[in-house]
């Protein structure tokens, strides 16, 4: 009777498993001895992540050209030189009209409204090498030239100035000059052209150019000068007051005072 009653519901539940107690009693063992190793699962640590080396070689990406990075010595390009910024205090071209009105501020009372002086005293400026000119007004300034006039008025001017003055002074044209003593001009004219070779005393022309004009940059313009200035600043060059020129003042330390009037007055006649 019983049996039936099983059979019965059985078949009405053709997907139900019958379970005997001996199963379940097994499925229940096997339960039990799960729970350790689980358990064990659970509390032991993450394993910790494994990273590749870092590469010192790699390169950041450059925000303009390709995301990839590039690595290793050999695979470095240049990148294109960017054009170099331009100072701030980058020196401007000379202003030819600031320089005159300067000059005609400071200097034109005594080297003339053109750098034509008519004091032989003081020296012609016109047709001067603008380079030769700052020079000298930054080395009258500075004390490296000796002169407590020059000194004086130098001090009055920026670089700026000296760079514009030195620009219209190279502007202005020159007045020629001339030789006065006939008797020392070819005595002049055989040391400026040929120098004394057994005093090695070298020729002026080698520096200051066979008609004066001197080499810009490098040495200053002669020709047509005043022969009392020449002759005044061949005897500072001798006699160690100007010092500012070891190259001249080893030249003039070999030239007697008749030697020195001689090569003046020629060059005051140069064309």
């Amino acid at each position: 009777m019983g049996h039936c009653r099983i059979a019965r519901f059985c078949a009405n539940k053709p997907n139900t498993v019958i379970k005997s107690p001996a199963s379940l009693l097994l499925a229940a063992v096997l339960a039990a001895s799960a729970l350790p190793l689980l358990a064990q699962q659970a509390a032991a640590p993450a394993p910790a992540a494994v990273t590749a080396p870092a590469n010192t070689d790699v390169l950041p990406a450059d925000p303009a050209g390709p995301s990839a990075a590039t690595t290793g010595p050999a695979a470095v390009t240049q990148s294109p030189t960017a054009p170099a910024a331009v100072a701030p205090n980058a020196p401007k071209v000379a202003d030819i009209a600031a320089g005159e009105a300067r000059y005609a501020a400071t200097c034109a009372a005594c080297h003339g409204a053109d750098g034509n002086s008519g004091a032989p005293a003081n020296p012609k400026l016109a047709q001067q090498h603008p380079e030769y000119i700052v020079k000298q007004l930054q080395e009258f300034k500075s004390g490296k030239r000796p002169s407590p006039i020059m000194q004086g008025f130098a001090a009055q001017l920026t670089e700026a100035d000296m760079k514009n003055i030195g620009a219209f002074l190279g502007k202005q044209k020159a007045k020629a000059g001339f030789a006065k003593d006939k008797e020392l001009v070819q005595l002049g004219e055989r040391i400026y052209r040929g120098g004394i070779m057994n005093r090695n005393i070298a020729a002026c022309a080698g520096c200051h150019s066979p008609n004066g004009a001197g080499i810009p940059a490098q040495y200053p313009r002669l020709s047509g000068q005043h022969a009392d200035y020449s002759a005044s600043q061949l005897v500072s060059f001798r006699d160690g007051i100007r010092p500012n020129s070891p190259q001249m003042t080893q030249i003039a330390s070999k030239l007697n005072d008749r030697e020195i009037r001689a090569v003046s007055d020629y060059i005051a006649g140069l064309r």
